[in-house]
């Protein structure tokens, strides 16, 4: 590949990690973390609670420095060129903060000063479908539409990566399933990137194509969430023979009965010993089994799948019409 050639393959990727890690003191937040997200996905970003996210998503805007490695936005350093960088990304906060003294209006017009491919029109459109009043205090918002707000100022900077640290963690059902209905309608409008962090998995497959799985500070899996389904099965057979299938599958999780093995596995292949029953399994059981086992291993590295890295996503009129 020639120089020009790989600045433009870069260029293409809204955000790639290499050997990415923060430390703070002793203790690793995030350690040898490497991936390519493809662009116009949304993403999900999963894991238990220390595993990393919330210092992922920082290191990739830029408000921390990375120990080791580095992140790129579409080719660009996210630390050391932030001018190239934050005009491209938009960034929503656990907490989704806001100055609670500034109106609504306060907000939208503090996002126009400071952005300069602000969409006023769109943000007024947005928040006007929610019903929420222009005039009103950001603190007097209910949690969903404080939510609501971020979200709408997130997008109205038109960026190609979004980037959503918990948003729907501290929103009830309803809310989450308006704040999904919101960011899936806006991505595909302006076909942007998206890398939303959640512990609901539910909410998560109704919208998100692509799956990234952190925990012991590194990532377990990184793929198409569609042929992550299609790699991983249960098998139940004879319990006599899981090391059989060990050499030739990757054993992620594995029970046992007397008589009995259950496992699942990611396939390197097809099973051809009628003694295994074969069936399939749900994003949950997958994204479970590979923070089950990276609870058990602790640090030590664990199968990672890079899948379509630099593909586009086909057929997501059916995950918008699911999240309807």
């Amino acid at each position: 590949m020639s120089a020009l050639e790989r600045v433009e393959r870069d260029a293409a990727i809204p955000l790639e990690t290499t050997g990415l890690g923060k430390r703070f003191g002793r203790h690793w937040a995030l350690r040898d973390c490497s991936f390519a997200l493809p662009a116009g996905r949304i993403a999900a970003l999963v894991g238990p609670n220390g595993a990393g996210k919330t210092t992922l998503l920082q290191l990739a805007v830029g408000l921390l420095r990375p120990s080791e490695g580095e992140a790129r936005v579409f080719g660009h350093a996210s630390q050391s060129e932030p001018l190239a960088t934050l005009p491209r990304v938009g960034f929503v906060a656990q907490d989704h903060p806001l100055y609670r003294g500034f109106s609504v209006a306060d907000l939208l017009m503090m996002g126009r000063k400071l952005n300069p491919r602000w969409d006023q029109q769109a943000a007024v459109a947005r928040l006007g479908r929610l019903g929420i009043p222009l005039e009103k205090r950001a603190g007097k918002l209910s949690g969903g539409q404080q939510a609501q707000v971020a979200l709408a100022l997130a997008l109205s900077k038109r960026p190609d990566l979004l980037l959503l640290d918990e948003p729907l963690a501290s929103l009830d059902p309803l809310a989450r399933r308006d704040f999904l209905r919101t960011l899936l309608d806006a991505t595909l409008e302006q076909g942007l990137t998206v890398l939303l962090s959640s512990h609901i998995i539910s909410d998560l497959e109704r919208v998100c194509d692509y799956l990234i799985i952190l925990s012991a500070a590194r990532v377990q899996l990184a793929g198409d969430i569609d042929e992550t389904l299609r790699a991983h099965k249960r098998l139940v057979g004879p319990r006599a023979d899981p090391a059989a299938i060990a050499s030739l599958h990757n054993v992620i999780e594995a029970s046992h009965t007397d008589r009995q093995a259950t496992l699942l596995v990611r396939l390197n292949g097809q099973i051809f010993d009628p003694a295994w029953q074969q069936q399939d399994v749900s994003l949950e059981d997958i994204t479970l089994a590979y923070l089950g086992q990276s609870r058990a291993q602790g640090h030590a590295d664990t199968p990672l799948i890079e899948g379509a890295a630099l593909s586009s996503r086909d057929g997501r009129d059916t995950r918008e019409e699911a999240a309807r």
